[in-house]
């Protein structure tokens, strides 16, 4: 119930400051049907470093408090701004977004309502491609998780992104990755 609080509390800062964003990570993960143990919040933000500081507004706006002395530098190197939930101690990462596929994953998102508030979760296609590209361990396990719970998945929409970012350099057999969960899935 803690995280639901902060969630929809977050979701209602990032509103009122016109932020885009969608949540990723463990939280979306619990949000399509699996059930995992999480300790913190992972949001894309549908901006890049330039709005930093209606960012940084929204943050203390929802009880938060930025981690790193120097924010400005980190954002800069990371592209994440780590901040605190004073009164869960819950960590929140706020990732600004640079590529289209980023964009896109917002404009896709699956809209709920927490608390009576409306929050802005990664579609499951969405949530399988960033647990595919993260590759540890604990994350192919959520996106073996993700396809048994959610048969019905956009294959080839999965498929065209991993493909897209396997150009990149340091990423390869994403493709092979996601084909290899799913054939240990027996979705085919």
């Amino acid at each position: 119930m803690m995280f639901e609080a902060l969630i929809s509390r977050i979701a209602e800062g990032l509103d009122r400051a016109g932020l885009p964003y969608i949540i990723i990570g463990g939280q979306a993960v619990l949000f399509h049907g699996t059930p995992r143990m999480t300790k913190d919040i992972d949001i894309t933000l549908g901006v890049d470093t330039g709005s930093l500081d209606v960012v940084v507004q929204a943050v203390k706006s929802i009880g938060a408090e930025i981690i790193p002395d120097d924010f400005e530098a980190f954002v800069e190197k990371t592209y994440v701004l780590p901040a605190l939930d004073k009164e869960s101690g819950i960590r929140i990462d706020f990732i600004f977004s640079f590529r289209p596929y980023e964009r896109q994953a917002i404009a896709r998102a699956t809209p709920a309502l927490l608390g009576g508030t409306r929050v802005m979760f990664a579609a499951v296609e969405d949530v399988i491609i960033h647990k595919v590209f993260a590759g540890r361990p604990r994350d192919l396990e959520d996106v073996r998780s993700l396809i048994v719970k959610n048969p019905g998945i956009d294959r080839n929409y999965v498929r065209e992104w991993l493909k897209e970012f396997e150009k990149s350099p340091e990423k390869e057999a994403l493709l092979k990755t996601f084909e290899d969960i799913l054939s240990s899935a027996c979705l085919k």
